[in-house]
């Protein structure tokens, strides 16, 4: 066996990270891609990025601030290494984010779609633009004067500001002498929120002219600081990102929805991590807020263009041009279920498999709403982790529990930056008596599961359904992930199991059909892979297919390089970070990996190992990180139906095939584009929704 030094045996976390987010770069950059797509595009590439911020960047940062070095932990780098390397990474894929959004801004003019800033704007325009500011804008302007400030305001990590600099006359007098005394007050002025960022302007004409929410109140500087005398007023865009570590009170008098609330609260004001200024921003302005906020060179400050938060163009306006925006797919229908009839009675008879945003999400809204109607229903239990502004899931739940139900939901309340929503939904199902779980202590709940217990013939049966993915209307419409609707009593036992582990956590139960984390599934995930040398060695057929999220987990990836030593094929369709090296010989030859970034977020996580011939496939909750395998209550089911089985393998296949939003995985981190072996242009996720509609098409022949 050849050991290979860590530094070329795994890729570094954080870098594939930054890879995956220049692929969301790629998309705005494709000129094959409709331009408000490439807007929104550029808008997901700024939110991720704000969020690696938040997150991955400040614990490196804190790392490094407690004088550990972390090498271990970031195998092989140092932490203070690593943030010169992110930085400097980042600045230059802000450069490349400011080149493709003048790009497309020049496209959209093509369009005759015009985004105009203050210095553009005729007279008609000017009077509107006035009578917007004075009726929406001003009412919810937070303007601050720093100056005379004892102690200089919190700014949210959330939030942009403009900085402004005014240039103020010292004595309002006529005499010469004085007039040439001038004194700088600098000033603060929050972007309302509430207001959409791109204002349309009134149009006579097929032209749209759009001004940014920004430069409406540029446009009104004078209205705003009218009070003081100035010769010049100038105002910059700046954002900071904040440390969003929560930390939670260890007060034992205190409910965990208490502490959490609190920490929320707290984060607010966690360490600066990032700060982003317009880099035609004055010096000595630029002096003044880095002193004040108490920034320095350790931390990340990133030259930017004019505007941030560009996270807001994944809300642009449509503006009637279906022709700049993806062809909408209606969600297919499932087949052999409808939104009409009891799915309960269907389920009885045999499985089924949703994958939304292909199919409708519909169904899991109407398994949940029947059961809290269902006479024969005693109780429900659930597991929940991000849920939609408006949740029906909720409000289902909340039915049931007014039907008389007993309803059980497992909420975790350390959902990352959806804590506060989720602590809103716990008080309210709280009020109507649903009985809640706060997770388990040291382990965050990521599983995906529900159970449904029915008396008939005075015997409880269970059914209910696992999922890849978020009960969650909202994120189902564009992130791609499968659910499996089952009444396998030895499956929905072993849920049931799951929701005892949450009230007893000391007593460890034992599964047959389910993988569970943090007990199970590295073990189970280890024999699957093992079953698979033993059989390439043998000389049967053996391979494995991964389709996940992130693969990080080193140990995984080790077990992952001894399978491709021994002659086993892997291929492994990863969205996001992977940490694992294809290609390399003598450690990995025998490994594919590719990522797909397209319309829908790929979310999906299926696991298939050849078995010698009969396939084993599984649907789960956790990619194969750390945390997921050891840190968090995770659950991975296998596909015992047949024709479920195959349609996964065939979705998996199609993925495979994509030649034109697929990219290599690969340690130059360069994202290339797999190269097409045919001539034609296979997209996978058009195929995907080809290949269920042509179902339905071949049922409805049929009958």
């Amino acid at each position: 066996m050849i050991h290979h030094s860590p530094v070329n045996r795994y890729i570094d976390r954080e870098k594939s990270w930054l890879a995956f987010n220049a692929r969301v770069l790629q998309e705005a950059a494709d000129e094959n891609v409709p331009l408000l797509e490439r807007l929104r595009f550029l808008g997901i590439f700024s939110n991720n990025l704000d969020e690696f911020f938040r997150v991955r960047y400040a614990a490196i940062r804190r790392l490094s601030l407690e004088g550990k070095t972390g090498e271990k932990l970031l195998g092989g780098t140092t932490a203070d290494t690593l943030l010169k390397e992110i930085t400097e990474i980042v600045i230059n894929q802000q450069t490349e984010s400011l080149r493709i959004l003048s790009i497309i801004e020049t496209a959209l003019e093509k369009e005759h779609v015009y985004i105009i800033n203050e210095s553009e704007v005729t007279k008609e325009q000017g009077i509107f633009i006035k009578d917007f500011f004075i009726q929406k804008v001003s009412p919810e302007l937070v303007t601050i004067i720093l100056n005379d400030l004892d102690e200089f305001p919190l700014l949210r990590d959330t939030s942009g500001y403009l900085a402004v600099k005014l240039v103020v006359r010292s004595k309002y007098s006529d005499n010469e002498a004085d007039k040439a005394k001038t004194q700088v007050r600098y000033a603060i002025i929050e972007m309302p929120k509430n207001i959409n960022r791109f204002v349309v302007l009134p149009s006579n004409n097929d032209s749209k002219h759009i001004i940014l929410l920004d430069d409406v109140i540029r446009y009104n500087l004078h209205n705003i600081f009218s009070i003081f005398k100035y010769e010049t007023v100038a105002a910059h865009m700046i954002k900071i990102t904040r440390d969003a570590e929560l930390e939670i009170d260890s007060d034992q008098s205190k409910s965990l929805m208490e502490k959490i609330s609190k920490g929320v609260l707290e984060r607010r004001v966690g360490e600066p991590v990032r700060f982003v200024y317009d880099q035609s921003i004055e010096e000595d302005t630029l002096a003044f807020f880095l002193n004040h906020m108490g920034i320095d060179s350790t931390d990340s400050i990133i030259p930017g263009g004019r505007y941030h938060n560009r996270r807001d163009y994944m809300n642009f306006p449509m503006l009637g041009k279906d022709d700049l925006v993806y062809k909408k797919n209606y969600p297919l229908p499932v087949n052999g279920l409808s939104l009409e009839g009891s799915i309960v009675q269907k389920i009885k008879k045999k499985d089924y498999l949703l994958y939304a945003p292909y199919q409708s999400f519909a169904y899991v809204i109407k398994f949940l709403r029947e059961a809290a109607l269902d006479p024969k229903v005693i109780s429900i239990k659930i597991t929940l982790y991000r849920l939609a502004k408006n949740s029906q899931i909720i409000s289902s739940l909340i039915n049931a529990a007014k039907n008389g139900k007993k309803v059980t939901v497992q909420i975790e309340l350390q959902a990352r930056f959806d804590e506060a929503n989720n602590i809103s939904y716990s008080e309210a199902m709280q009020r109507e008596g649903i009985n809640l779980i706060f997770g388990v202590k040291g382990l965050k709940v990521h599983s995906k599961v529900c159970v449904v217990e029915r008396v008939e013939q005075k015997k409880v049966k269970r059914y209910g359904f696992i999922s890849t993915g978020n009960f969650n209307e909202a994120t189902a419409k564009i992130y791609t992930d499968v659910t499996l609707f089952t009444s396998h009593q030895q499956i929905m036992k072993e849920v049931n199991k799951i929701f005892d582990f949450f009230e007893v956590n000391y007593r460890i139960n034992r599964y047959k059909h389910l993988l569970v984390s943090p007990q199970y599934s590295r073990t189970r995930f280890n024999k699957l892979i093992d079953r698979e040398i033993l059989n390439a060695i043998a000389g049967k057929e053996a391979y494995i297919k991964l389709k996940m999220n992130s693969l990080t987990d080193f140990k995984m990836i080790d077990k992952l390089y001894e399978a491709s030593r021994e002659g086993v094929k892997i291929q492994l369709i990863i969205r996001g970070i992977c940490c694992l090296i294809p290609g390399v010989k003598d450690m990995s030859e025998n490994i594919e990996a590719i990522s797909i970034v397209d319309n829908y977020l790929e979310h999906t996580r299926l696991y298939i190992f050849a078995n010698a011939g009969k396939p084993d496939v599984y649907i789960s909750s956790a990619d194969f990180m750390t945390r997921n395998l050891d840190a968090r209550v995770e659950v991975t089911c296998p596909i015992y139906d047949e024709e479920i089985k195959q349609e996964l393998i065939d979705t998996f296949e199609i993925g495979w095939k994509g030649n034109v939003k697929a990219r290599l995985h690969s340690e130059a981190l360069d994202n290339q584009y797999r190269e097409s072996t045919s001539a034609k242009v296979f997209r996978a996720q058009l195929e995907t929704y080809n290949y269920y509609r042509n179902k339905l098409e071949v049922i409805y022949e049929q009958l």
